[in-house]
């Protein structure tokens, strides 16, 4: 597991290096694909954190082929995805408000696009609140997943992956991004038609 982190890593960083030559069209086709969610402008507050990550499909397709000896699965997983994006914004005085209302409005265009609720989670009054939504292909697959978290530790977490994963991918794709909400999402299997 660490050794496939360091690779990943190792990955982003040839990644990144190289993007200077990546063509300016990738990132607007993966913004026009079903999975991929606007999670617009998000305030960072001047005293708190905020990170954003983004693989873009091509640093996607090199960290697949980096893992494909040690993990074939997990490197047969991270080539089908398109795009992963995550972003992390530490909540304070200053962006809270705005923030939280970006959360409700992201949200709420998943449910009216309908997209189909994974995970709600709501510990109240104090601690995690959580949804997970996944934008279905049939029955088998999913062409993409939106994680949004308000956690009890004052951040918001939003993470979108887009591309085709099969139901029973999503174990090990919350295994290889670290994902703690979606290691306990199981989908049912389609049932195979009678012979």
């Amino acid at each position: 597991m660490k050794s496939t982190l360091r690779l990943l890593l190792a990955a982003a960083a040839l990644g990144c290096a190289a993007a200077v030559s990546l063509p300016a069209a990738e990132p607007a086709a993966v913004a026009n694909s079903d999975g991929y969610v606007d999670f617009g402008q998000l305030v960072p507050s001047p005293e708190g954190k905020f990170v954003e990550v983004n693989l873009s499909p091509s640093l996607l397709k090199f960290a697949a082929l980096c893992v494909s000896k040690e993990e074939p699965q997990a490197s047969e997983l991270i080539g089908n995805l398109r795009q992963v994006r995550i972003n992390v914004v530490e909540l304070t005085d200053a962006n809270r408000e705005k923030v939280l209302e970006r959360v409700r409005a992201v949200r709420q265009q998943l449910a009216d696009a309908g997209w189909t609720t994974l995970v709600n989670v709501r510990e109240q009054p104090k601690g995690d609140d959580v949804q997970i939504f996944a934008r279905m292909r049939g029955e088998e697959a999913i062409q993409g997943l939106a994680v949004t978290v308000i956690g009890e530790d004052h951040e918001v977490v939003l993470i979108n992956i887009v591309g085709e994963i099969k139901a029973e991918q999503i174990a090990t794709l919350a295994e290889h991004f670290h994902i703690d909400p979606l290691k306990d999402v199981h989908l049912p299997k389609a049932p195979q038609p009678k012979a």
